[in-house]
C-alpha cells in the first residue's frame, strides 16, 4: 500500500497561514498566490483526512488537531533547516546564506559599522539581515526563520548558546538648557521619574534602562512613548523631557544636529549586554562563533 507523507511546502504553507492567520499574508510570506497557498492546505487535510483549518468569511481558525500539527510541523522544519545548515558547514567556514534577526536598538548603529568591513573580508558570506523586536526575533530563531540573533541581554531566550559581543553603557540625555544644569556623571536617584521618556512596550531596551537605574518608581511614572531612539531623541531636543541612550547610538552620532547633552550613568548595571546567540547545539556554531569574532572586530 502506498503511503502519501505531506510535503515540506504544505508544512510551510501550514505554519505560515497559522503565524499570520490570514491567507494572503501568508501566500505573501511564503512566495505565492493566495490559490496556491489554499489549494496546498487542502491537498495537506485531504492526504491526512482531518480538518486543520476551519475557514469563515471573517476568521481563519485552527482545529485542536490543527494546532497540535503546526507543532510538530515547526519542529520538522527545524529540522530539516539544520540538516542543510549541516551540509553547509561541511564547506568554507562563513560561507553561504545566513539569516540573521537583528533587534532595531542595535541594527541602525552597530550594523552600518559592521557590515563594509564584513562584505570585504568574507565576499562569500551572504547574510540576510531582518530587524525585528526581541520576541519576534526569539521565535524566528526556534521556529527556523533566523540562523542567528543579535540582540540585548538579559532577556527569556530558551535554549540557545550565545557569544557576548559588547557592554554597552547607557548615558542620560538631556536638553541643551536643562535648568538642572545635569552633572558630568549622573546617578539614578537624580533623574526626574516626571520627565522621563522611553520606548513604548516592545523594546527590551526600555527594560534594561529602568534596571540599570535600579528604582521601581520609575516604571509606573516615566513615560513610554518613542516608537524608536531617534523619536525619543526629538523629544528630549524639543525640551519634553530627558531619555536613556545607549553608548553604541551615540557613537554612531545619533545626537548630531541636536543640542541635547548626554551624561553617563553611574550605576552597577549601567550597561546591556550585546550577544549573538543561536539555537543550542547547532550544527553552524563554529561559523556563529566566528561571526561574533567579526562583529566584536567591527
Amino acid at each position: 500500500m502506498t503511503v502519501y507523507q505531506p510535503t515540506l511546502k504544505q508544512l510551510q504553507y501550514l505554519v505560515a497561514l497559522h503565524e499570520h492567520g490570514h491567507f494572503g499574508r501568508a501566500a505573501e510570506a511564503c512566495f505565492v498566490s493566495q490559490s496556491t497557498l489554499s489549494a496546498g492546505l487542502r491537498d495537506l487535510e485531504a492526504l491526512l483526512d482531518v480538518t486543520l483549518v476551519e475557514r469563515t468569511k471573517r476568521a481563519v481558525r485552527f482545529t485542536p488537531l490543527g494546532n497540535a500539527v503546526v507543532a510538530k510541523a515547526h519542529r520538522i522544519l527545524r529540522e530539516t533547516e539544520e540538516l542543510s545548515e549541516l551540509v553547509q558547514s561541511s564547506g568554507k567556514p562563513l560561507s553561504g546564506e545566513v539569516r540573521m534577526s537583528v533587534i532595531p536598538t542595535i541594527a541602525p548603529f552597530l550594523l552600518p559599522r559592521m557590515l563594509p568591513r564584513l562584505r570585504r573580508e568574507r565576499p562569500n558570506l551572504k547574510l540576510f539581515l531582518r530587524e525585528e523586536p526581541s520576541a519576534a526575533a526569539i521565535e524566528s530563531l526556534h521556529h527556523g526563520r533566523a540562523d542567528c540573533v543579535l540582540l540585548a541581554l538579559p532577556y527569556t531566550t530558551g535554549e540557545v548558546e550565545k557569544e557576548t559581543i559588547e557592554l554597552d553603557a547607557f548615558y542620560v540625555a538631556f536638553p541643551h538648557d536643562d535648568p538642572r544644569n545635569p552633572p558630568e556623571e549622573v546617578a539614578p536617584d537624580v533623574i526626574d521619574e516626571n520627565r522621563l521618556l522611553l520606548l513604548e512596550d516592545g523594546h527590551c531596551l526600555k527594560d534594561h534602562a529602568l534596571a540599570a537605574c535600579n528604582r521601581p518608581e520609575l516604571r509606573a511614572s516615566a513615560t513610554m512613548i518613542g516608537t524608536s531612539l531617534h523619536t525619543l531623541v526629538q523629544m528630549v531636543d524639543n525640551g519634553l523631557g530627558l531619555t536613556m541612550l545607549p553608548e553604541m547610538a551615540l557613537d554612531a552620532g545619533i545626537l548630531n544636529g541636536t543640542n541635547v547633552v548626554a551624561r553617563p550613568l553611574v550605576s552597577p548595571n549601567a550597561n546591556r549586554e550585546i550577544a549573538l546567540v543561536w539555537r543550542k547545539n547547532s550544527p553552524r556554531s563554529d561559523e556563529f562563533r566566528m561571526l561574533a569574532d567579526e562583529l566584536r572586530a567591527g
